[in-house]
């Protein structure tokens, strides 16, 4: 991501063929226990399944971030290697959405990039559906030139390299939306319409969109009516406040309990995971955000 504070700025850590998300510079207080939570939320209302996005937190451990979620009722924390997966473990907590290999800037658009990833992919879908996990990423990559057209169509070659597997383990592969106004410029899958026309293309239901409500308020707006139109193409939410991705409160201009009656509406019944910046003690916004959405 081109802001400062972003996993995506991250992905480009690249470590054995799988992508390891860095760590973002947080702007909170160095522990993330270091006051007094608020009483746990013990009366979550059972709609949605609520997951973090662990990249927000890095100057959380794991292991505190993991004790905080369960805490808060809340059944994932995401965006996580195979080597974090013990620690999820012994707080009942899954991994709702894995990492996979390659990144944002480099990936299923370009031909070239397809022989690498289904490596990767072959490899950690296995691992992805051993832990009894539903979901593992995946990426666009830049258009460098590339037309819309023919990245859909790249795109889609690549995916049926790896759609059988998935389709065997029951493990759904997820492009993410992302913007390329403000975080992710010349970033491909960029509107929700190209990427509900890759999943045409593609299909399987073992492919579907991971739809990240900031990205998408940034490139299209109309996101309520996005989400009821395409609904049966998302597999999985991020949140994150607009503009400055901080806090999905009242400092931003997204209605997120208005989002997640749509979200929930639909039928929805995969995993929407926090991806906001704290700006003020980490864990009472994540508790905050979960009782928001908690609809």
């Amino acid at each position: 991501m081109n802001h400062p504070l972003s996993r995506r700025s991250a992905i480009a850590r690249i470590g054995g063929g799988s992508a390891t998300l860095g760590v973002a510079m947080q702007l909170a207080p160095a522990s993330a226990l270091s006051k007094p939570l608020p009483s746990e939320s013990s009366s979550l209302k059972g709609n949605i399944n609520h997951s973090v996005c662990k990249w927000c937190y890095s100057k959380t451990s794991l292991k505190d971030l993991c004790a905080s979620a369960a805490k808060f009722g809340m059944a994932s924390v995401e965006l996580l290697s195979p080597k974090d997966w013990k620690t999820l473990n012994k707080h009942n907590l899954i991994c709702a959405m894995s990492n996979g290999p390659g990144g944002i800037t480099k990936g299923f658009n370009r031909l070239e990039n397809h022989g690498w990833l289904k490596e990767g992919f072959d490899r950690m879908i296995p691992q992805v559906a051993n832990a009894g996990y539903p979901n593992i990423i995946c990426f666009s990559g830049n258009r460098n030139g590339l037309d819309d057209e023919q990245g859909i169509e790249n795109c889609a070659t690549g995916l049926k390299k790896i759609i059988a597997l998935a389709e065997k383990k029951k493990v759904t592969v997820c492009m993410e939306l992302l913007n390329s106004r403000v975080n992710h410029k010349d970033y491909q899958c960029d509107h929700t319409e190209w990427g509900v026309e890759l999943v045409k293309r593609v299909g399987s239901e073992r492919f579907r969109l991971l739809y990240d409500i900031y990205h998408m308020q940034i490139m299209e707006g109309d996101v309520i009516r996005t989400i009821r139109t395409y609904s049966e193409y998302i597999a999985h939410y991020h949140t994150g406040g607009n503009p400055g991705r901080n806090e999905i409160d009242e400092t931003q201009e997204l209605n997120y309990p208005a989002i997640m009656k749509a979200i929930r509406q639909t039928g929805f019944k995969g995993y929407v995971a926090q991806e906001f910046i704290p700006t003020r003690e980490p864990m009472i916004s994540l508790q905050e955000a979960v009782k928001l959405c908690d609809v």
